[in-house]
């Protein structure tokens, strides 16, 4: 099901609309345990953007549940000059825009994913070099064929720039600083021109002392008093030696240090050493592994897990510490403090993935290439400042000495959920907290809340009328035809100069189409900016004409290509080319959808709907017409199948998987099993309960009795209730009532 979150995090809720509801790019940002983490989770599970979530680290994508910048984009190894000095003899260390295109090898598949995008998301981006940032936007303007920053695709940047800094090397820095005010992402040339906006999470979950929240302000802030100070030392006790109920974990900045910690740890324990060989398969790097590939473990030994509990009653989070109570064969049993009874812990898996299109479905899906399966806990003696970053601990001794590198003190502090659970080993220089001044500097373009309010109003406009204008956009149908028709050079079919000649009529008609869409475009520019003085009625009307001149066009090509699906299907040997048909044949259909889409939108602006409502029926349309594109060419195109795929998913429902589960099974998207299962609560064959909450389900049907319509639409519903409840939920209610009027008739 959807990722649900606070309702009550206004600030959470915007970033969410501007995600979803504009082309804004965003800063995320946040102090330590604001839910950061969580808002990435959120967005993941509830846009109807097509996203690919990336990290500059292995590790760092893993628990993301993305994939690497330099897999994802193909970077290759080196720095990145975004603009070749003159007298420039080439360093095989350092790429410019020229060397990088010249040697970027991107299959169709590839091509076809990045012109997909919409929405991009690069987590951790802290850690994100200013220059790599230019490359990935040299090759998304080259790929997508748009000279405007990233291509065009929407950027969400989710990070926090008080931790640990990107790292730039002497020589290489020595190179870059003549293109780049600082390493920091925020000083990319790409984002010279189009800044994201800044938006940071407020609400801590996290900590909970307002003293201690504003030592850790001050300390991010470079404004750390004596007074701050002298209460963090108060917690000074040097050689402090905790007893081994205490569960205090030492924070250190050398990852020799933590090691050896854990390993003395571990020797000092009385009992059985036991070995827990992580299982890999299929494409999983070394580099990525989230967790020990060989886990030694004894009773008594103290861990932490590294994931948060998946179950409804979350047991565990990502830093909770814990005892391994007792060990019997594969069975690992782990005690919680001031907890009387023992918990099983159990193995997670966690996934590499890769991205790709499926044309089908019009989506941009995971497709698993690797697994790495473990017990989610490391030993918890000891760890290093850099990997605690997004851990929560409630006791840590903080062994830094006077090693702090900037970024640490605050990274290491921020662990914490109060000052009661520190014990510093050394004291804290006033030197060791320098937060970088141009990090300060970027971080007063923040805005007020209300200041953010009316950005999104401006934002949500300009993103429903460009909307509009790429509803004629014929590139995408242009490139699609002119691709099929070079493809018949490498096809052997019978008639094949029948059928080149019949695809190059089609091509023909389709690049008129699009001499027609251009000029159409322009006509919409132009009408756009004076559209509110008559109320948009003008505008409706040429947005009207043109969708009705341009579905006719697909009309014939969507016929068109039926025609010579029924004439060639008969011939041997065509089963592959039929295939490249019937993919086709979705260009048109979905266009007819978009155009009809137009009309709704300019018909709800002459209607005065607010432009929020306006992107709610947008994302609505936007989540059911790949679906129903796909139900409809299956439909046509397809044999009939032994038991459907509504009920393959009701059977793996019934046997106990979740929705997630078989999408991973299946190869579907959720959404997909979600639409799936939802008409069976209707028939009965699948109980409201398992897919809605009960207290959640009255109040859904509270909703629905008050607002008395006639025809039960998602849409105010949905208005009605908020953001804490999804379309899911609410078309689960509805096929629930349904289900009620049918019981009722029986009776």
């Amino acid at each position: 099901m959807a990722f649900s979150t606070d309702t009550s995090n206004q600030l959470f809720q915007l970033a969410v609309r501007f995600v979803n509801q504009t082309n804004r790019h965003l800063f995320l940002t946040g102090k330590a345990g604001t839910g950061k983490t969580t808002f990435l989770k959120y967005i993941r599970d509830n846009t109807f953007k097509k996203l690919a979530i990336v990290a500059p680290t292995g590790v760092a994508a893993i628990n993301a549940g993305g994939v690497t910048l330099h897999s994802f984009f193909q970077l290759p190894h080196g720095s990145f000059i975004p603009a070749t000095p003159s007298g420039w003899n080439g360093n095989s260390f350092f790429n410019t825009p020229h060397t990088l295109l010249q040697n970027l090898r991107l299959n169709n598949d590839k091509k076809l994913l990045l012109q997909e995008l919409e929405l991009l998301i690069i987590d951790e981006v802290s850690m994100l070099r200013a220059d790599i940032l230019d490359e990935i936007d040299c090759i998304l303007r080259h790929a997508r064929r748009k000279q405007e920053p990233f291509g065009g695709i929407q950027v969400l940047y989710i990070g926090d720039l008080f931790q640990l800094p990107p790292v730039a090397k002497n020589d290489e820095w020595d190179v870059l600083r003549h293109h780049y005010r600082s390493p920091f992402f925020f000083d990319a040339q790409a984002l010279q021109q189009q800044p994201p906006l800044y938006l940071e999470l407020k609400k801590i979950y996290r900590q909970h002392e307002q003293e201690f929240i504003n030592v850790l302000n001050n300390i991010r802030n470079n404004k750390t008093t004596n007074e701050d100070l002298d209460l963090l030392h108060k917690h000074y006790l040097p050689g402090y030696e905790s007893a081994p109920n205490e569960s205090y974990i030492t924070l250190t900045t050398h990852n020799a240090r933590a090691d050896t910690i854990n390993q003395q740890q571990l020797n000092r324990l009385p009992g059985e050493l036991y070995e827990f060989k992580a299982e890999v398969s299929g494409d999983f790097n070394e580099r990525a592994f989230p967790a020990d590939q060989l886990l030694q473990l004894k009773p008594g030994a103290q861990i932490m897990f590294i994931k948060n509990d998946k179950g409804e009653s979350r047991r565990f989070f990502n830093g909770k510490i814990a005892t391994i109570s007792r060990i019997a064969g594969e069975e690992v049993y782990v005690r919680f403090e001031g907890d009387e009874h023992d918990m099983l812990l159990e193995k997670e898996t966690w996934r590499n993935i890769r991205y790709q299109y499926n044309n089908e479905e019009d989506k941009i899906e995971e497709e698993e290439v690797g697994s790495f399966k473990q017990f989610p806990v490391r030993l918890a003696w000891a760890i290093t400042i850099h990997k605690s970053q997004g851990l929560t601990f409630e006791k840590a001794i903080i062994d830094a000495g006077a090693s702090f590198a900037p970024g640490q003190v605050y990274v290491a502090l921020s662990r914490l959920t109060s000052l009661s659970g520190l014990v510093l080993y050394s004291r804290i220089h006033p030197s060791s907290i320098n937060t970088d001044e141009r990090v300060l500097a970027f971080t007063r373009l923040e805005r007020e809340e209300d200041q953010l309010a009316q950005e999104l109003q401006h934002e949500q406009r300009l993103f429903l009328t460009r909307s509009l204008v790429r509803t004629f956009d014929w590139l995408k149908l242009a490139e699609a035809m002119q691709m099929h028709f070079e493809g018949y050079e490498a096809r052997q079919i019978p008639d094949k100069n029948t059928c080149v000649l019949w695809a190059k009529e089609l091509l023909e008609a389709v690049l008129k189409q699009q001499e027609m869409a251009d000029k159409f475009t322009r006509q919409l520019e132009q009408l756009l900016p004076n559209a509110p003085q008559d109320g948009y009625r003008f505008l409706h009307e040429r947005v009207k004409a043109g969708s009705t001149y341009f579905s006719a066009a697909m009309e014939a090509m969507e016929t068109a290509i039926k025609e010579h699906i029924a004439v060639i299907k008969v011939k041997p040997k065509v089963k592959k080319y039929v295939s490249t048909l019937q993919q086709l044949l979705l260009l048109p259909q979905r266009k007819k959808q978009q155009l009809q889409q137009a009309v709704q939108i300019t018909e709800g602006l002459v209607n005065g709907v607010d432009t929020p409502d306006l992107l709610a029926r947008v994302e609505e349309n936007k989540r059911s017409e790949s679906i129903r594109v796909v139900e409809e060419a299956a439909a046509k195109t397809t044999k009939p199948q032994r038991g459907d795929s509504n009920r393959i998913s009701l059977q793996l429902f019934k046997e106990g998987k979740n929705i997630e589960e078989i999408a991973s099974v299946r190869g579907l998207a959720p959404s997909t099993i979600e639409g799936h299962l939802i008409p069976f609560i209707k028939t009965g064959d699948i109980d409201i309960k398992d897919i809605v909450a009960e207290d959640k389900l009255a109040v859904i049907l509270q909703a629905v009795e008050e607002l008395n319509l006639e025809t039960l639409t998602l849409t105010p519903i949905k208005e009605k209730l908020g953001d804490a409840f999804s379309y899911t939920e609410i078309k689960a209610a509805l096929s629930y009532l349904d289900w009620l009027q049918v019981s009722k008739a029986a009776d």
